[in-house]
């Protein structure tokens, strides 16, 4: 017994909903069912995730007391390349376009 259901009114409700949605768009029917549940899911899971977030913010905090490496600089890299103004991605400094969105560069 499913929510004090019994197997007859379970199919009675399978039926009806076979009616309403007809064969071709139970599988659609289905998928979003799917998606739904997994969304749930993840969503019960997210207060973890967002405990864990807080406990990567502190680790982000202490790496920032540590000294930087001498050989980490940028100033002994090639060229300033082009930053797109869409995504502000970094791209070849003679691209036409983004390489990561295709948004046209300016100039």
């Amino acid at each position: 017994m499913i929510a004090g259901l019994g197997p007859f009114e379970i199919i009675i409700i399978l039926v009806i909903i076979l009616v309403i949605f007809g064969p071709k768009n139970l599988p659609k029917l289905g998928s979003a069912l799917g998606k739904t549940v997994k969304n749930v899911r993840e969503g019960m899971d997210g207060e973890e995730t967002a405990s864990k977030a807080d406990e990567v913010e502190d680790d982000a905090e202490d790496a920032e007391d540590v000294e930087e490496v001498a050989g980490d600089s940028d100033e002994d890299a090639p060229g300033d390349g082009a930053f797109c103004p869409k995504c502000g991605s970094k791209n070849a400094s003679d691209a036409a376009f983004c390489s990561k969105c295709g948004n046209k560069l300016g100039e």
